[in-house]
C-alpha cells in the first residue's frame, strides 16, 4: 500500500519552494488521503440511509413498476414474460419478513447500491490502488443513474451488485490467477442470468475478452472455466426448462428479420443513446470542475500511484466501453429498449475508467467546489423528491407515490369480504391500481386481462369461478367503465365510484376509482331468478 506521506511529500515539497499562494488541503481530502475506506463506506451507507427512509416516510405508494414486481413475485413462478424470475422472488421475500411493509424492498434496493459501491472499490483497489479506488467510486456520483438511487427494486437494481460483482471475481480469475473464483463466478453468472437477460451481454463480453486477450486466453489450458460453464448450466436449468416449455422470454425476439421492425429498432437505438449522454451529463460536468481549466490555478493536493499494469488497464478499459457499444448495438438489432435504470451495470466502470486516463497524479483542484457537488449529490435529489412531493400537487401534477395505495387495497378487499364471505382471491383492470390493490392484507393474485400472457398464473375463468374485482381511475361520478374493460367484462354492474384523498391533496381532484365486483361463479348461481315454465 503507498502510504500518505509517499502520496503527499514531493507534491508538498513542490508547493513550497515555488513561490505563490500557501497549498490548501481540505479535511474532506486528508481524509481521502488518510482513511479512503472509512470515507466511501461512509458515503454509500448515509446514500443508503437517505434512500431508504425517505420513500418509506412520504411515500404513500411504491414507486414506478414495484408494486407489479411484488405481484409477480407473490406467485412465485419460474419464469414469465417480465423476465427471469430471482428479482420478483427477491422483492416478495423482503417484503413478508418486515411484515408487508414496504420498508424491506426499499432496503434491499439500497444493500443493492452498497454493494455494487463495495465492489467497484474492491475491483479499483486491485488495479490502480486503494486512494484512487475511492476517487473512481466518487466519481460515479456525476452518473446518472448512482445520483438517483431509486428504491423501485426491480431486475434493473439487482443487476447492479451482480453485475458488479461478477467483474470483481472476473479480475482475480483471470487478473490475478486465483483459480478459487471460477466456480463463485459461474454461480454468479447463473444468477444474473436468473435476474436479466441482459446478462447474456456480459456473459458474452467476459467470452469475447477472453478469447481475444492474449494473457487472459491462457487460462482457457485449464479445466476450471469448463467447470464454470457447467454450473452456469446447472443454475439455469430451472429457468430453461421454462423456456423450453413456454416458448417465453427469450425465445420471442423480433429483429430486423421483420422489415416493419427497422423503424422502431431505429427509434429504440436512438433513445438508448439520449439516455447515455443523459447518464454520462453530470459526470461531465464533474470532471471539468476537477481538471481546473477555468479560475485560479492555485496549488492543489495531488493523489498519485504506482504505475497501473497493462492487463489491468486493458481490462478495465474494456469493460467500461463494450457493454455500452454492445447494448446500442442490440438495440438496434434486436429493439430491446431499457429504461435508465437499467444502464447502471453498463456504466460501472466509468469511474474507474476515467481514473486509469487520468495519469498517476492527479491533482485535486477547485476542493470547495468538489466537495459541494459531493455533498450536493448526497442529499438534493432526495429533497428534491420530498419537496416535489410536496409542492407539485399545489400545481396540478399528480405523482404515482402520492396515491394512497393502503386506503384503495383496505377499501376493497374489506368490501369484497363483506359482500362474498371471503378474502378478495383476483383484482383486475387498470394495471397500476389494480397492482396496488393487490398489496392488500390478502394479497390477491393481479390478472392483467388485457394482456393475459403477462400473468400466466390466473385466467379470465380463474376470475369467474373465484371472483374478484375490476378496479379503474375514472373523473366522473357515475362509475361506468372504460370501453376496453366493458368488452372484457361484459357482465360486470358497476357500482359507484369511490373517492380517496392523496396524501397531499392540494388542487388535486379527488382520485375517482371506478369499481366492480365478479361475484364466485357459485354465488353468482345462487343469485339467479328461477325460470318461468312455460
Amino acid at each position: 500500500m503507498i502510504s500518505v506521506a509517499a502520496l503527499s511529500l514531493p507534491v508538498a515539497l513542490r508547493k513550497q519552494a515555488a513561490p505563490g499562494p500557501m497549498l490548501y488541503v481540505s479535511i474532506f481530502v486528508e481524509l481521502l488521503r488518510a482513511r479512503p475506506v472509512l470515507m466511501i463506506w461512509g458515503a454509500a451507507l448515509l446514500q443508503a440511509a437517505v434512500w431508504t427512509f425517505v420513500p418509506t416516510l412520504f411515500y404513500l405508494a411504491p414507486p414506478g413498476e414495484l408494486p407489479t414486481v411484488l405481484a409477480v413475485g407473490h406467485e412465485l413462478q419460474l419464469g414469465t414474460d417480465f423476465g427471469p424470475p430471482l428479482a420478483f422472488w427477491l422483492a416478495e421475500v423482503a417484503y413478508i419478513m418486515t411484515g408487508g411493509h414496504l420498508f424491506g424492498v426499499y432496503l434491499l434496493s439500497q444493500i443493492c447500491v452498497v454493494i455494487t459501491y463495495w465492489a467497484v472499490f474492491a475491483l479499483g483497489r486491485s488495479t490502480v490502488g486503494v486512494h484512487h479506488a475511492a476517487l473512481a467510486v466518487l466519481m460515479m456520483i456525476g452518473i446518472a443513474v448512482f445520483t438517483f438511487p431509486t428504491p423501485e427494486f426491480g431486475p434493473a437494481i439487482l443487476a447492479m451488485p451482480l453485475w458488479a460483482i461478477i467483474l470483481l471475481h472476473c479480475w482475480r480469475a483471470l487478473g490475478e490467477q486465483r483459480r478459487g473464483y471460477w466456480l463463485a463466478l459461474a454461480a454468479e453468472i447463473g444468477l444474473l442470468l436468473l435476474t436479466t437477460y441482459s446478462g447474456l451481454l456480459l456473459l458474452g463480453l467476459i467470452a469475447l475478452f477472453t478469447i481475444a486477450n492474449r494473457r487472459a486466453r491462457a487460462t482457457l489450458g485449464t479445466i476450471d472455466p469448463w467447470l464454470a460453464l457447467i454450473v452456469v448450466i446447472i443454475v439455469m436449468f430451472p429457468h430453461l426448462l421454462w423456456l423450453t416449455e413456454t416458448g417465453g422470454g427469450l425465445l420471442t425476439l423480433h429483429g430486423l428479420a421483420n422489415p416493419d421492425s427497422i423503424v422502431s429498432n431505429l427509434t429504440v437505438w436512438l433513445r438508448q443513446l439520449i439516455y447515455i449522454i443523459a447518464v454520462y451529463a453530470g459526470l461531465l460536468i464533474l470532471l471539468t470542475v476537477v481538471s481546473g481549466r477555468w479560475g485560479r490555478h492555485d496549488p492543489a493536493p495531488v493523489i498519485a500511484r504506482l504505475p497501473v499494469d497493462i492487463f489491468a488497464r486493458q481490462y478495465v478499459y474494456f469493460f467500461a466501453i463494450a457493454p455500452i457499444l454492445a447494448a446500442t448495438f442490440v438495440a438496434l438489432v434486436l429493439g430491446w429498449s431499457a429504461p435508465i435504470a437499467a444502464l447502471a451495470p453498463l456504466v460501472l466502470l466509468s469511474g474507474l475508467a476515467i481514473v486509469i486516463a487520468a495519469g498517476d497524479d492527479i491533482e485535486l483542484k477547485h476542493q470547495h467546489v468538489l466537495i459541494a457537488a459531493w455533498f450536493g449529490v448526497l442529499f438534493v435529489p432526495p429533497a428534491v423528491a420530498v419537496l416535489a412531493l410536496a409542492v407539485l400537487p399545489w400545481i396540478g401534477v399528480d405523482l404515482n407515490v402520492n396515491l394512497p395505495a393502503n386506503a384503495m387495497a383496505s377499501f376493497f378487499g374489506d368490501n369484497y369480504q363483506r359482500r362474498v364471505g371471503t378474502p378478495l382471491p383476483i383484482v383486475a383492470g387498470g394495471p397500476r391500481i389494480a397492482a396496488l390493490v393487490a398489496l392488500g392484507s390478502s394479497r390477491p393474485s393481479l390478472l392483467l386481462d388485457a394482456t393475459p400472457q403477462r400473468s400466466p398464473w390466473v385466467t379470465m375463468n380463474d376470475i369467474k369461478v373465484k371472483g374478484g374485482i375490476v378496479v379503474w381511475p375514472t373523473t366522473d361520478t357515475a362509475g361506468a367503465p372504460p370501453a376496453d374493460i366493458k368488452e372484457r367484462f361484459p357482465d360486470l354492474v358497476p357500482e359507484l365510484p369511490r373517492a380517496f384523498d392523496r396524501g397531499v391533496q392540494g388542487q388535486l381532484p379527488l382520485l375517482r376509482i371506478g369499481w366492480g365486483v365478479i361475484r364466485p361463479q357459485s354465488q353468482a348461481i345462487e343469485r339467479q331468478p328461477p325460470a318461468v315454465a312455460r
